[in-house]
Protein backbone atom coordinates (compact mmCIF):
# COMPACT_ATOMS: atom_id res chain seq x y z
CA UNK A 1 0.00 0.00 0.00
CA UNK A 2 1.25 3.55 -0.85
CA UNK A 3 2.42 5.90 1.52
CA UNK A 4 0.09 8.46 2.66
CA UNK A 5 0.62 11.75 0.47
CA UNK A 6 2.21 14.92 1.86
CA UNK A 7 -1.01 17.68 1.71
CA UNK A 8 0.29 21.18 0.35
CA UNK A 9 -2.52 23.67 0.87
CA UNK A 10 -2.17 26.71 -0.73
CA UNK A 11 -4.10 29.40 0.52
CA UNK A 12 -5.77 31.92 -2.72
CA UNK A 13 -8.12 34.96 -2.92
CA UNK A 14 -9.11 36.88 -5.75
CA UNK A 15 -6.89 38.96 -7.39
CA UNK A 16 -4.09 36.39 -6.24
CA UNK A 17 -0.30 36.19 -8.16
CA UNK A 18 -1.08 33.43 -10.49
CA UNK A 19 2.18 32.09 -10.28
CA UNK A 20 2.59 32.36 -6.74
CA UNK A 21 -0.24 29.77 -6.75
CA UNK A 22 1.13 27.26 -9.75
CA UNK A 23 4.39 27.86 -9.38
CA UNK A 24 5.25 26.05 -6.08
CA UNK A 25 2.21 23.64 -7.37
CA UNK A 26 3.90 22.40 -10.13
CA UNK A 27 7.21 21.77 -8.59
CA UNK A 28 5.31 19.26 -5.85
CA UNK A 29 3.46 18.28 -8.86
CA UNK A 30 6.47 16.92 -11.32
CA UNK A 31 8.05 15.84 -7.64
CA UNK A 32 5.26 13.56 -7.10
CA UNK A 33 5.49 11.97 -10.83
CA UNK A 34 9.25 11.57 -9.92
CA UNK A 35 9.44 10.03 -6.74
CA UNK A 36 8.55 6.32 -7.44
CA UNK A 37 5.77 3.87 -4.92
CA UNK A 38 7.80 3.42 -2.15
CA UNK A 39 7.88 7.20 -1.30
CA UNK A 40 4.80 10.13 -0.45
CA UNK A 41 4.03 11.87 -3.49
CA UNK A 42 2.24 15.38 -3.19
CA UNK A 43 -1.18 16.16 -2.78
CA UNK A 44 -2.25 19.77 -3.73
CA UNK A 45 -5.37 21.65 -2.93
CA UNK A 46 -6.31 25.18 -3.31
CA UNK A 47 -8.56 26.62 -0.62
CA UNK A 48 -10.38 30.17 -0.59
CA UNK A 49 -12.77 32.22 1.37
CA UNK A 50 -15.10 30.90 -1.04
CA UNK A 51 -14.38 27.53 -2.80
CA UNK A 52 -14.88 27.61 -6.75
CA UNK A 53 -13.79 30.12 -9.57
CA UNK A 54 -11.86 33.38 -8.46
CA UNK A 55 -9.86 35.86 -10.96
CA UNK A 56 -6.19 36.11 -10.65
CA UNK A 57 -4.03 39.22 -10.82
CA UNK A 58 -3.48 38.25 -14.78
CA UNK A 59 -7.15 38.15 -15.49
CA UNK A 60 -7.11 33.95 -15.74
CA UNK A 61 -9.38 31.95 -13.01
CA UNK A 62 -8.41 29.44 -10.40
CA UNK A 63 -10.42 27.04 -9.43
CA UNK A 64 -10.41 26.35 -5.06
CA UNK A 65 -11.04 22.84 -4.15
CA UNK A 66 -12.41 23.81 -0.99
CA UNK A 67 -13.22 26.97 1.24
CA UNK A 68 -11.05 28.28 4.43
CA UNK A 69 -14.18 26.69 6.83
CA UNK A 70 -13.51 23.03 5.23
CA UNK A 71 -9.33 22.49 5.29
CA UNK A 72 -9.81 19.96 8.56
CA UNK A 73 -7.27 17.61 9.32
CA UNK A 74 -3.41 17.46 9.03
CA UNK A 75 -1.86 20.22 6.85
CA UNK A 76 1.70 19.31 6.01
CA UNK A 77 2.85 22.29 3.80
CA UNK A 78 0.71 25.50 4.28
CA UNK A 79 1.56 27.79 1.81
CA UNK A 80 0.15 31.62 1.65
CA UNK A 81 0.96 33.49 -1.80
CA UNK A 82 0.29 37.33 -2.31
CA UNK A 83 -0.50 40.00 -4.59
CA UNK A 84 0.14 43.36 -4.77
CA UNK A 85 -1.02 46.40 -6.86
CA UNK A 86 0.82 49.61 -8.32
CA UNK A 87 -0.66 52.89 -6.75
CA UNK A 88 0.76 56.32 -7.29
CA UNK A 89 4.12 55.26 -7.93
CA UNK A 90 3.95 52.97 -5.08
CA UNK A 91 3.35 49.39 -4.16
CA UNK A 92 0.56 48.18 -1.78
CA UNK A 93 0.01 44.55 -0.79
CA UNK A 94 -2.96 43.07 -0.90
CA UNK A 95 -4.79 41.64 2.42
CA UNK A 96 -7.46 39.55 2.77
CA UNK A 97 -8.80 39.93 6.31
CA UNK A 98 -10.56 36.15 6.07
CA UNK A 99 -7.39 35.34 4.87
CA UNK A 100 -5.46 36.64 7.89
CA UNK A 101 -8.33 35.49 10.48
CA UNK A 102 -8.13 31.92 9.51
CA UNK A 103 -4.24 31.55 8.98
CA UNK A 104 -4.04 32.99 12.97
CA UNK A 105 -5.43 29.42 13.65
CA UNK A 106 -4.21 27.19 10.57
CA UNK A 107 -0.49 28.53 10.41
CA UNK A 108 0.17 26.79 13.77
CA UNK A 109 -1.94 23.62 13.17
CA UNK A 110 -0.19 22.90 10.06
CA UNK A 111 3.76 21.20 9.81
CA UNK A 112 5.15 24.11 7.73
CA UNK A 113 3.75 27.10 7.07
CA UNK A 114 5.42 29.36 3.91
CA UNK A 115 4.05 32.48 2.33
CA UNK A 116 5.35 33.36 -1.43
CA UNK A 117 6.50 36.56 -2.70
CA UNK A 118 4.09 39.24 -0.74
CA UNK A 119 2.35 37.09 0.92
CA UNK A 120 4.61 38.11 3.70
CA UNK A 121 2.62 40.63 4.44
CA UNK A 122 -0.29 38.55 4.67
CA UNK A 123 1.67 36.34 6.94
CA UNK A 124 2.96 38.92 8.75
CA UNK A 125 -0.63 40.50 9.40
CA UNK A 126 -1.57 37.65 11.67
CA UNK A 127 1.15 38.63 14.22
CA UNK A 128 3.15 34.94 13.46
CA UNK A 129 6.30 36.44 12.07
CA UNK A 130 6.84 38.95 14.61
CA UNK A 131 10.26 38.25 16.02
CA UNK A 132 11.68 36.86 13.04
CA UNK A 133 13.44 37.30 9.94
CA UNK A 134 11.58 37.26 6.53
CA UNK A 135 12.00 38.11 2.91
CA UNK A 136 9.86 39.42 0.54
CA UNK A 137 9.46 40.41 -3.09
CA UNK A 138 12.22 42.93 -2.91
CA UNK A 139 10.07 46.26 -4.10
CA UNK A 140 7.54 45.50 -1.00
CA UNK A 141 10.95 44.93 1.94
CA UNK A 142 10.74 48.24 2.81
CA UNK A 143 6.70 48.77 3.11
CA UNK A 144 6.98 44.97 4.90
CA UNK A 145 9.37 46.43 7.44
CA UNK A 146 7.62 49.52 7.84
CA UNK A 147 4.48 48.17 8.90
CA UNK A 148 5.37 45.37 10.85
CA UNK A 149 8.30 46.70 12.55
CA UNK A 150 8.50 43.37 14.61
CA UNK A 151 10.13 41.35 12.15
CA UNK A 152 12.86 41.46 11.04
CA UNK A 153 13.07 42.16 6.59
CA UNK A 154 15.79 41.01 4.68
CA UNK A 155 15.34 41.92 1.34
CA UNK A 156 17.95 40.12 -0.52
CA UNK A 157 17.81 36.00 -0.23
CA UNK A 158 15.53 34.24 -2.40
CA UNK A 159 14.06 32.53 0.96
CA UNK A 160 14.54 32.17 4.26
CA UNK A 161 13.52 29.59 7.22
CA UNK A 162 12.71 29.63 11.01
CA UNK A 163 11.63 26.45 11.74
CA UNK A 164 8.61 25.45 10.72
CA UNK A 165 7.94 28.93 8.82
CA UNK A 166 9.42 30.03 5.64
CA UNK A 167 9.28 33.01 3.46
CA UNK A 168 10.24 33.63 -0.13
CA UNK A 169 11.10 36.72 -2.13
CA UNK A 170 9.66 37.66 -5.78
CA UNK A 171 7.51 35.50 -7.58
CA UNK A 172 9.67 32.85 -9.00
CA UNK A 173 11.36 32.25 -6.07
CA UNK A 174 8.48 30.39 -4.56
CA UNK A 175 9.83 27.52 -6.54
CA UNK A 176 13.04 27.72 -5.79
CA UNK A 177 12.02 27.12 -2.20
CA UNK A 178 9.59 24.56 -2.78
CA UNK A 179 12.15 22.53 -4.64
CA UNK A 180 14.11 23.17 -0.51
CA UNK A 181 11.08 21.75 0.60
CA UNK A 182 11.18 18.31 -1.81
CA UNK A 183 15.00 17.92 -0.57
CA UNK A 184 13.90 18.37 2.99
CA UNK A 185 10.92 15.90 2.88
CA UNK A 186 12.91 13.38 0.24
CA UNK A 187 16.56 13.89 -0.88
CA UNK A 188 18.40 16.33 -2.66
CA UNK A 189 18.44 13.80 -5.69
CA UNK A 190 15.07 14.15 -6.12
CA UNK A 191 14.67 18.18 -5.83
CA UNK A 192 17.43 18.26 -8.99
CA UNK A 193 16.07 15.02 -10.75
CA UNK A 194 12.68 17.73 -10.59
CA UNK A 195 14.45 20.54 -11.70
CA UNK A 196 15.88 18.89 -14.44
CA UNK A 197 12.65 18.08 -15.22
CA UNK A 198 10.98 21.74 -15.21
CA UNK A 199 14.83 22.96 -16.66
CA UNK A 200 14.32 25.07 -13.94
CA UNK A 201 17.92 26.91 -13.05
CA UNK A 202 19.07 24.54 -10.19
CA UNK A 203 21.40 26.43 -8.44
CA UNK A 204 19.71 28.84 -6.26
CA UNK A 205 19.47 27.86 -3.08
CA UNK A 206 18.27 30.24 -0.39
CA UNK A 207 21.60 32.43 0.70
CA UNK A 208 21.57 33.53 -3.01
CA UNK A 209 20.80 37.06 -3.55
CA UNK A 210 17.58 37.76 -5.22
CA UNK A 211 18.55 40.99 -7.00
CA UNK A 212 22.16 42.28 -8.83
CA UNK A 213 23.70 45.33 -7.13
CA UNK A 214 22.56 47.96 -10.11
CA UNK A 215 18.93 46.51 -10.06
CA UNK A 216 18.83 47.26 -5.90
CA UNK A 217 19.37 51.26 -6.93
CA UNK A 218 15.60 52.57 -6.52
CA UNK A 219 15.62 55.08 -9.48
CA UNK A 220 17.93 55.77 -12.00
CA UNK A 221 18.30 58.96 -13.06
CA UNK A 222 19.89 59.73 -16.59
CA UNK A 223 22.52 62.12 -15.27
CA UNK A 224 26.08 61.85 -14.35
CA UNK A 225 25.58 59.96 -11.65
CA UNK A 226 23.76 57.47 -13.99
CA UNK A 227 26.30 57.21 -16.06
CA UNK A 228 29.03 57.06 -13.60
CA UNK A 229 27.23 53.62 -12.46
CA UNK A 230 27.07 52.10 -15.82
CA UNK A 231 30.97 53.24 -15.88
CA UNK A 232 32.18 51.49 -12.78
CA UNK A 233 30.26 48.57 -13.67
CA UNK A 234 32.06 48.49 -16.95
CA UNK A 235 35.77 49.08 -15.47
CA UNK A 236 35.83 47.20 -11.95
CA UNK A 237 39.30 46.35 -12.19
CA UNK A 238 40.31 50.64 -12.79
CA UNK A 239 41.04 52.46 -10.20
CA UNK A 240 37.90 53.48 -8.77
CA UNK A 241 39.02 55.61 -5.68
CA UNK A 242 36.55 58.37 -4.78
CA UNK A 243 39.15 61.10 -6.13
CA UNK A 244 39.42 59.54 -9.48
CA UNK A 245 35.17 59.20 -9.74
CA UNK A 246 35.13 62.69 -8.45
CA UNK A 247 37.59 64.07 -11.42
CA UNK A 248 35.81 61.83 -14.22
CA UNK A 249 32.24 63.02 -13.38
CA UNK A 250 33.90 66.94 -12.33
CA UNK A 251 32.66 66.93 -9.44
CA UNK A 252 34.56 67.28 -5.80
CA UNK A 253 34.70 65.03 -4.01
CA UNK A 254 32.43 66.24 -1.07
CA UNK A 255 29.85 67.04 -3.95
CA UNK A 256 30.38 63.18 -5.51
CA UNK A 257 29.92 61.85 -2.26
CA UNK A 258 26.73 63.49 -1.49
CA UNK A 259 24.65 63.22 -4.71
CA UNK A 260 25.62 59.22 -5.02
CA UNK A 261 24.36 58.96 -1.66
CA UNK A 262 20.87 61.02 -3.02
CA UNK A 263 20.77 58.46 -6.12
CA UNK A 264 21.76 55.09 -4.55
CA UNK A 265 21.83 55.49 -0.89
CA UNK A 266 25.13 54.34 -0.56
CA UNK A 267 28.73 55.65 -0.47
CA UNK A 268 30.87 55.58 -3.65
CA UNK A 269 33.28 53.30 -2.25
CA UNK A 270 30.60 50.79 -0.84
CA UNK A 271 29.17 50.78 -3.87
CA UNK A 272 32.30 50.26 -5.99
CA UNK A 273 32.71 47.24 -3.35
CA UNK A 274 29.43 45.72 -3.79
CA UNK A 275 29.55 45.45 -7.78
CA UNK A 276 33.07 43.96 -7.48
CA UNK A 277 31.78 41.39 -4.31
CA UNK A 278 28.84 40.84 -6.93
CA UNK A 279 31.19 40.25 -10.07
CA UNK A 280 33.56 37.65 -7.98
CA UNK A 281 30.13 35.76 -6.56
CA UNK A 282 29.67 35.32 -10.46
CA UNK A 283 33.22 34.09 -10.98
CA UNK A 284 33.07 31.73 -7.67
CA UNK A 285 29.96 30.42 -9.17
CA UNK A 286 30.27 30.06 -12.84
CA UNK A 287 34.37 29.04 -13.49
CA UNK A 288 37.18 27.68 -11.76
CA UNK A 289 39.32 30.03 -11.54
CA UNK A 290 41.33 30.30 -8.19
CA UNK A 291 41.37 32.70 -6.00
CA UNK A 292 43.84 35.25 -6.93
CA UNK A 293 42.45 35.07 -9.99
CA UNK A 294 38.73 35.97 -8.72
CA UNK A 295 40.31 38.75 -6.94
CA UNK A 296 42.03 40.22 -9.91
CA UNK A 297 39.13 39.92 -12.29
CA UNK A 298 36.81 41.26 -10.12
CA UNK A 299 38.97 44.52 -9.11
CA UNK A 300 39.03 43.58 -5.55
CA UNK A 301 42.58 42.94 -6.21
CA UNK A 302 44.22 40.57 -3.43
CA UNK A 303 42.98 37.55 -2.03
CA UNK A 304 43.37 38.96 1.40
CA UNK A 305 40.76 41.80 0.08
CA UNK A 306 38.52 39.61 -1.87
CA UNK A 307 38.48 37.20 1.68
CA UNK A 308 37.66 40.67 4.14
CA UNK A 309 34.56 42.02 1.58
CA UNK A 310 33.25 38.44 1.45
CA UNK A 311 33.27 38.38 5.20
CA UNK A 312 32.26 42.00 5.31
CA UNK A 313 28.95 41.54 3.26
CA UNK A 314 28.26 37.83 2.96
CA UNK A 315 29.56 36.85 6.13
CA UNK A 316 31.55 33.94 4.73
CA UNK A 317 34.87 33.22 3.14
CA UNK A 318 35.40 32.92 -0.96
CA UNK A 319 35.93 29.21 -0.60
CA UNK A 320 32.68 28.86 1.69
CA UNK A 321 30.42 30.49 -0.63
CA UNK A 322 31.85 28.47 -3.52
CA UNK A 323 31.14 25.21 -2.16
CA UNK A 324 27.83 26.06 -1.60
CA UNK A 325 27.18 27.81 -4.72
CA UNK A 326 28.93 25.96 -7.34
CA UNK A 327 27.04 23.93 -9.32
CA UNK A 328 28.74 21.52 -12.26
CA UNK A 329 27.29 21.79 -15.35
CA UNK A 330 24.29 19.41 -16.03
CA UNK A 331 24.82 17.38 -19.70
CA UNK A 332 21.51 17.28 -21.39
CA UNK A 333 19.43 14.67 -20.17
CA UNK A 334 21.89 13.19 -17.59
CA UNK A 335 20.30 10.80 -15.27
CA UNK A 336 20.32 12.16 -11.82
CA UNK A 337 23.55 12.60 -9.90
CA UNK A 338 22.74 11.83 -6.11
CA UNK A 339 24.51 14.24 -3.56
CA UNK A 340 24.88 17.05 -6.05
CA UNK A 341 22.80 19.54 -3.00
CA UNK A 342 25.98 18.46 -0.84
CA UNK A 343 23.77 20.29 2.22
CA UNK A 344 20.62 20.80 0.56
CA UNK A 345 19.03 23.38 -0.40
CA UNK A 346 17.25 23.47 3.05
CA UNK A 347 20.09 23.39 4.69
CA UNK A 348 21.22 26.91 3.54
CA UNK A 349 19.60 29.97 5.43
CA UNK A 350 19.11 33.21 3.96
CA UNK A 351 22.25 34.84 5.76
CA UNK A 352 25.05 32.28 4.68
CA UNK A 353 26.75 31.25 8.33
CA UNK A 354 30.44 31.60 8.48
CA UNK A 355 31.80 27.98 9.21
Amino acid sequence: MPPAPHRVVIVAFPGVDLLDVTGPAEVFSVASDNVGTDRPRYRVQIAAPRAGELPTSSGVRLVADLALREVRGRVDTLLVPGAINLVDGGVEPVIDTAVVEWLRTAVPRARRAASVCAGAHVLAATGLLDGLSATTHWLTAERLATDHPRVTVDPDPIFLRNGQVWTCAGITSGMDMALAMVAEDHDPALALTTARTMVMYVKRPGGQSQFSVPLSIRAPSEDRIDELRRWIADHLTDDLSVETLAERTHLSVRHLARLFRQRTGSTPASYVEALRVEAARRLLEETDHGLPEVAAASGLGSVETLHRAFRRRLATTPAEYRRRFRSPPVPFRSPPVPGAFPDGPASAPGRIPAP
